[in-house]
């Protein structure tokens, strides 16, 4: 459906998503809180052209296939000023470590010591792409399959914060991770050991009490520290919705790294996600309504010049015209 203006106050979020993702972002909360606030989630069928659809002042999506890359170029050519969250070409950036890693500047075997943590190169929906190992030495690297990424182990009290992103709205939990490791411990050990296995090396053995109690106590990153971390890497990513894990570093104090990014990810599991997403789409469809206002301000620009160019042709035929009058009449005065 080539774009027609949307008016009204109401404002029209397309979404397009696998089957098995549609329960990670579309809750009956979400589709409940957003409505009360203007904005309606239709989601898109995807057995019929997008082209077909609409309109819309934005489309969320989080499909890959060359199919659906074809379907949202030609619809972005007949809708130029809705928006497309997000642009394929930003999101297969995380799909592949490599240029993952150059967002958040992490430098790749440069000074890095063992213990390891490797992991497959393309971060996909796929089993291997999520399994990890910690290789002790370099005997252990050999026992994995290339390519992989490799990142120095960093122990980080036992803690994760998981920093959820959408557009300029942030939201940060914390959540258990993998424990401290005792390198004494790993002495006697393979030279390789899956990430299932690292608990039998923990630095002390601990109860769901005791983790219950590190959990609370595990003070949060400050919100201006995270936000501007946030906002750096929407920038350097060219991504709306995304979300990254962050580890505070036991050895220095005040040190945090990043060790993943996701493309939308499964934002149900955020406490009241429905306020952090809800005001991202009304920011995507006022921007949306700017453009379509910035079009029609310069369509009217151009009719003004035009008037005005007319304007000036008339009022110069005149003058010929009067001009002409006078030399004639002085002919016939002579």
């Amino acid at each position: 459906m080539s774009e027609s203006p949307l008016t009204g106050d109401r404002f029209r979020i397309g979404y397009a998503l696998a089957p098995r993702s549609v329960s990670s972002f579309i809750q009956d909360s979400l589709l409940l809180h957003a409505k009360q606030r203007g904005v309606d989630l239709i989601k898109i069928d995807l057995d019929k052209p997008l082209v077909q659809q609409g309109p819309f002042d934005s489309v969320f999506h989080k499909l890959y296939d060359e199919e659906w890359k074809k379907q949202l170029e030609e619809f972005s050519i007949l809708n130029p000023t809705t928006i497309i969250v997000d642009p394929i070409e930003s999101i297969e950036k995380l799909h592949n470590r490599v240029s993952m890693l150059d967002a958040d500047a992490v430098a790749a075997n440069q000074g890095m010591k063992f213990p390891l943590i490797a992991k497959a190169l393309l971060a996909n929906a796929t089993a291997d792409a999520h399994q990890m190992f910690l290789a002790l030495n370099k005997e252990g690297l050999n026992g994995i399959k290339p390519p992989i990424i490799l990142q120095e182990f960093v122990n980080h009290g036992g803690i994760i914060f998981k920093v959820y992103v959408a557009g300029d709205h942030v939201k940060c939990v914390k959540r258990k991770s993998l424990p401290d490791i005792n390198e004494e411990k790993l002495g006697n050990s393979e030279n390789l050991i899956p990430f299932s296995m690292i608990s039998y090396f923990a630095d002390n053995e601990q109860s769901d009490e005791s983790l219950a109690k590190l959990m609370e106590a595990a003070e949060m990153p400050p919100s201006s520290f995270v936000n501007e971390v946030s906002k750096q890497l929407r920038h350097a990513l060219k991504l709306h919705l995304f979300n990254y894990d962050m580890i505070r570093d036991s050895r220095v104090e005040n040190r945090y790294l990043i060790i993943d990014i996701n493309y939308f990810p499964g934002y149900a599991k955020v406490p009241e996600y429905e306020t952090m997403l809800t005001p991202c789409f009304l920011d995507i469809a006022h921007q949306k309504r700017s453009r379509e206002n910035g079009n029609l301000d310069q369509s009217e620009n151009n009719k003004t010049h035009e008037a005005e160019s007319n304007g000036h042709k008339m009022d110069q035929l005149e003058n010929n015209k009067a001009h002409e009058g006078e030399s004639n009449g002085h002919k016939m005065e002579k």
